[in-house]
């Protein structure tokens, strides 16, 4: 992993702490949140305060998220908005961190100013020993205070103000102006400076976790599902109407499909289509040439497709459907048939726009691992577990291409793949529309075909 490392790929963006006033702060939040110190005098953290290095002092890489459940935080600066977050148990946890730092941005910077802010993505659910558990998750709220709790001081404060103001004779009580004066040593003047933090709490309807190897769970829309990464009679009884795995690809395209979405790469609009295409035709290409040990180290586009001529009888069904996708989309060739059974069928889909776009996009990009930069864009962790089984040579290709064509242009590239335009008119030729089954088989076996129903 140094090779990501050290491009900025992986572990990129975090805050580094070095100064003896921070760190003094956030060991004061870790003995708030968990009882312990940390010896390290410099170390880097991320979106949610932890840090690799004490993960490695603490050997416990959920330090600060007990279960993977109940996620712990730790700001030092409101900086912290543009980390990443690592170890992600949870797709939505990175999201509701970041609106809720920039939600409280003012109050948060005067905050942290003078101390650490410490708090937790509060559920009912605090262990997921099975997974019909996970569908207990319904509504995330964050609690957050200084470790000296000026949040907390400041509210008191507050209904002292109010009882001041109504109270009949209250310049004549000495003691609750005493303890006022008291409070707003702490806290400042809060009817000019409020420090109060807004009570956000967020829905978790549609959602990843990497919980039994992770699982896709999608209540908020027409048709509600759970997807398993593993097989999914692993899992045990769901409480969801219909559970799918990886093999049931029929299932979780027509999935897709009825919930509307996913959009073909070759209908969008304003994308070139051909050049996404031909790009994951590479990345094909280069898990053929590592396999057969060819060095792939700076390969460049010239020199893959000399290796696609080379291996082009060993050339699997992805290559094969994607290109002649691309031949429909560039030579005005015939278009391709390309069903869910189909190898290339995911590889040629990306998510239509909606607020769970990049949630579909995750999805997919396990669905089409050999798309390495979507991978890495769209799902690091799978990425990174991927990328180290992989041979040296294809390593290294990998690490110099996303350096190369991600790392110098990240919003750019995120558009050009994801970005949502209006469709294209449709093909000249097309798939045939599905005949709509009889209710009775439906019942039977759901909208999308034979998977387990409760």
């Amino acid at each position: 992993m140094h090779r990501l490392i050290e491009k900025g790929l992986m572990f990129g963006n975090l805050i580094r702490v070095d100064s003896p006033v921070l760190v003094d702060r956030y060991n004061r939040a870790l003995v708030s949140l968990i009882g312990k110190t940390t010896t390290q005098d410099a170390f880097h953290i991320d979106i949610s305060g932890y840090s690799p290095e004490i993960g490695d002092e603490f050997d416990d890489d959920l330090y600060l998220n007990h279960n993977g459940v109940n996620r712990q935080f730790i700001l030092l600066t409101t900086e912290q908005q543009t980390a990443p977050l690592l170890n992600a148990q949870f797709s939505t946890s990175r999201g509701i961190l970041r609106q809720f730092i920039r939600e409280n941005q003012a109050q948060l910077f005067a905050l942290t100013a003078r101390d650490a802010v410490a708090g937790e993505l509060v559920n009912s659910v605090y262990e997921v020993g099975k997974a019909a558990r996970l569908f207990d998750l319904r509504k995330i709220r964050i609690e957050a205070d200084t470790t000296g709790g000026t949040v907390r001081t400041a509210k008191k404060l507050g209904k002292m103000i109010d009882q001041f103001k109504s109270k009949p004779n209250a310049w004549f009580d000495d003691v609750l102006i005493a303890e006022m004066i008291g409070l707003a040593k702490e806290t400042g003047d809060v009817t000019r400076n409020p420090v109060a933090l807004k009570e956000m709490s967020f829905d978790q309807a549609n959602f990843w976790t990497a919980h039994f190897g992770g699982l896709y769970v999608f209540r908020g829309v027409e048709h509600p599902a759970a997807i398993s990464v593993g097989p999914k009679d692993a899992l045990g009884e769901l409480p969801i109407a219909y559970t799918m795995d990886f093999k049931d690809r029929a299932a979780i395209a027509k999935f897709l499909q009825l919930n509307d979405l996913v959009e073909p790469v070759a209908k969008a609009r304003g994308i070139d289509a051909g050049a996404i295409l031909h790009q994951k035709m590479d990345f094909v290409v280069a898990e053929v040439a590592s396999t057969m040990g060819e060095d792939l180290t700076g390969a460049t586009r010239r020199d893959l497709r000399r290796l696609g001529r080379h291996y082009a009888k060993l050339l699997p069904e992805e290559w094969q459907g994607m290109a002649a996708l691309a031949r429909w989309a560039e030579e005005d060739g015939p278009w391709p048939r390309i069903t869910s059974d189909h190898p290339a069928y995911f590889y040629t889909l990306r998510a239509k726009p909606h607020a769970d776009a990049d949630l579909v996009n995750m999805l997919l990009s396990e669905l089409s691992p050999l798309d390495i930069r979507q991978l890495f864009i769209c799902h690091k962790e799978a990425f990174y577990r991927a990328y180290a089984t992989w041979p040296d040579s294809k390593k290294s290709y990998v690490a110099d291409f996303l350096e190369r064509e991600y790392q110098v242009d990240k919003a750019g590239t995120r558009e050009a793949l994801f970005g949502h335009e209006d469709p294209m008119e449709e093909p000249q030729v097309q798939h045939p529309e599905p005949v709509a089954p009889q209710a009775d088989i439906v019942e039977r076996v759901g909208p999308w075909g034979a998977v387990r129903r409760r």
